[in-house]
């Protein structure tokens, strides 16, 4: 049995999932759970951890993998050339090993604001504008250091009032 990599055609990874296995095929499909600003507020959401791709387990000597690329939501297996390209045992393994097994999905609990960032204030009196994330306070509240009258000063604001990371 050989792990390949499989390029599914845009966000159609679960299609290519379902479709690959009624064809039986042992299918690989990470996915990794992380924080995003989603319609203003803080949510936990599923994505592909390789978007546009995933792993097929196959007997080359005993299935037909031709098959694999007219399957709907597949573009195609990943070749080097004519060459099939095996995905260590390893590589599968240790993705497998790093996942929340309930959700089978890894779970990135980050919240995507590190100190140094700069970031934008959405909610609360001090909404539009932007400060340099300082500090933890604790699980609910981060300080923040603003310019504010000409000087710089630290602020406690609560973490969800964050918005995103702005580019400088």
């Amino acid at each position: 049995m050989t792990w390949l990599a499989v390029q599914t055609k845009s966000r159609q990874e679960q299609i290519a999932v379902d479709n690959l296995e009624r064809q039986g095929f042992v299918v690989y499909y990470p996915r990794i759970s992380k924080r995003k600003r989603v319609r203003g507020s803080w949510k936990m959401v599923t994505s592909a951890l390789f978007p546009g791709y995933l792993f097929l387990k196959a007997d080359l000597q005993q299935q037909d993998v031709s098959v694999v690329r007219s399957t709907i939501g597949v573009t195609k297996l990943v070749r080097f050339g004519t060459h099939l390209v095996p995905v260590p045992e390893e590589v599968i393994g240790f993705l497998q090993q790093h996942e929340d097994a309930q959700l089978q999905s890894r779970v990135d609990n980050e919240w995507p604001h590190k100190p140094g960032d700069r970031v934008e204030i959405t909610e609360g009196p001090f909404a539009g504008l932007s400060g340099i994330y300082q500090v933890e306070k604790d699980d609910e509240r981060i300080i923040l250091l603003l310019d504010l009258l000409g000087r710089q000063s630290e602020i406690t604001i609560e973490r969800t009032s964050l918005g995103s990371v702005v580019e400088e």
